[in-house]
């Protein structure tokens, strides 16, 4: 039988010793198929004995038309941004705690991934953000994130002075504890911990939410997915910006954060019948009864 993937990355969670069964498991399923089976370099490791090619990242997504995740939302956040630019296709399989992203279980996935490969899946697209810290005109820090660009405070107690400027024009001043540029994925994050609407992920839109901010009229604001976001640090002191909670850069007075659209989507499969509403409903027990 012919499947639409050949190559398929499997990667699991990283220094989680119960990772190993289950990806056996599925390496034992794929294999069985017909399909070449890759498995992440530090997912490896977990493995007594890996009759598998083990790869670093980078590599594997230049080798692999499929990723599939054993882990939790953080563990797919971590290799989107490898997967994306080589138009990977993902699917999650939960095994943190809340699973957004991840929405196949631990004894289902065999029987779903069974269906996907044959075709019996949705695509979903997700944007990410791109961002870069300005430093008298050069460039000191890029990267990209797939829920979050955060500035915030680190060690000091008083809070961060800001200016925000989108596409060139000016938003506000802001004093608070920091700001969340987040994605409409990362709406179910520390933006909506901090009080930032829940958006559908299927909406071009980006919202900044501000974290404790001290003027209480400071509310979070909705923008096109296409604007330029910039923030400039009037003070600074122990002040950083952290890309997904994996990445982090020490700010200096007058750094400017550019934050853009990343270029290319991440792209999630899930099987056939999938509902984003039914996700919020199960993962915020929205459907407790009273």
């Amino acid at each position: 039988m012919n499947f639409p993937f050949k190559n398929v990355a499997l990667v699991g969670k990283h220094k989680s010793l119960d990772v190993a069964e289950p990806l056996l498991r599925m390496a034992k399923f794929l294999s069985g198929k017909g399909l070449s089976v890759l498995v992440d370099r530090q997912s490896a490791e977990h493995l007594d004995s890996c009759p598998y090619p083990a790869m670093e990242l980078p590599a594997l997504a230049e080798k692999v038309d499929l990723a599939i995740v054993i882990g939790g939302d953080g563990t797919m956040l971590n290799i989107a941004r490898t997967f994306s630019p080589h138009h990977v296709p993902m699917i999650g399989v939960n095994q943190g705690r809340l699973g957004f992203l991840t929405d196949l279980t631990l004894d289902n996935m065999l029987d779903v991934i069974g269906g996907m490969l044959d075709g019996e899946y949705v695509t979903e697209r997700r944007l990410l953000l791109s961002a870069c810290v300005m430093r008298g005109g050069a460039e000191v820090f890029s990267g990209t994130a797939f829920n979050e660009v955060v500035v915030h405070r680190s060690q000091i107690s008083s809070m961060v002075e800001f200016e925000v400027r989108i596409n060139g024009e000016y938003l506000y001043n802001q004093r608070a504890d920091g700001l969340i540029v987040a994605t409409p994925t990362g709406s179910t994050a520390y933006a909506m911990s901090a009080g930032g609407p829940i958006l559908h992920p299927g909406l071009e839109v980006l919202e900044l939410v501000p974290v404790c901010p001290h003027t209480l009229s400071n509310r979070p604001i909705v923008v096109h997915s296409s604007s330029k976001l910039e923030i400039l640090m009037h003070r600074t002191g122990d002040i950083r910006v952290r890309l997904d909670s994996h990445t982090s850069f020490d700010m200096h007075p007058d750094d400017r954060i550019v934050v853009t659209r990343y270029s290319e989507p991440a792209c999630l499969l899930h099987p056939v019948g999938h509902s984003y509403y039914h996700t919020l409903r199960e993962k915020l027990l929205w459907n407790q009864a009273f």
